[in-house]
C-alpha cells in the first residue's frame, strides 16, 4: 500500500490558524500550538462579545434615557409606562438619542408619558368610584 502524505493540508490549516493568530503578543502569532489555543479562546470571546455587546448598548440607553427623565422631575419606570399607555413605539436606543440631540423633543414626549400616566389613573378612579356607588 502507497503512503499517503498530507504535508499540503496540514500546511494549510497552520497556515490559516497562523493567519488568524497575527497580532497576537509574544509566541502566540508564531508557533502553531501556542497559536492554536490562543485563537480557539479568542473566538470564543468574540461569539460571546457580541452578545454581551447588546446588553451594554441597551444598558447605556437606559442610563442616558433615566438622566434626562430625571431632569423632568420624571423616573425612568414612570415614564417607559406612560409611553406604552400613550402607544408610542419608540425603542430605547431612539428615546436615548433624542434625550441627548434633542432635549425640547423629549420633553414633549415626557409630557406625553405624564398624560398617559394620569389618564390612566382617573379611569381607575372611575371605575372604583362607580363600583362603590
Amino acid at each position: 500500500m502507497v503512503r499517503v502524505r498530507s504535508v499540503l493540508a496540514s500546511k494549510r490549516r497552520k497556515k490559516r490558524v497562523l493567519k488568524k493568530a497575527k497580532g497576537q503578543f509574544g509566541h502566540r502569532h508564531s508557533r502553531y500550538q501556542q497559536a492554536k489555543r490562543s485563537v480557539v479562546k479568542g473566538m470564543a470571546y468574540s461569539y460571546r462579545d457580541r452578545k454581551v455587546k447588546k446588553r451594554d448598548f441597551r444598558a447605556l440607553w437606559i442610563v442616558r434615557i433615566n438622566a434626562a427623565c430625571r431632569e423632568e422631575g420624571v423616573t425612568y419606570s414612570q415614564f417607559m409606562s406612560g409611553l406604552k399607555r400613550a402607544n408610542v413605539g419608540l425603542d430605547r436606543k431612539a428615546l436615548a438619542d433624542l434625550a441627548i440631540s434633542s432635549p425640547s423633543a423629549f420633553k414633549k414626549l415626557v409630557k406625553v408619558s405624564q398624560d398617559a400616566s394620569s389618564g390612566k389613573s382617573a379611569k381607575k378612579e372611575k371605575k372604583t368610584k362607580t363600583a362603590s356607588a
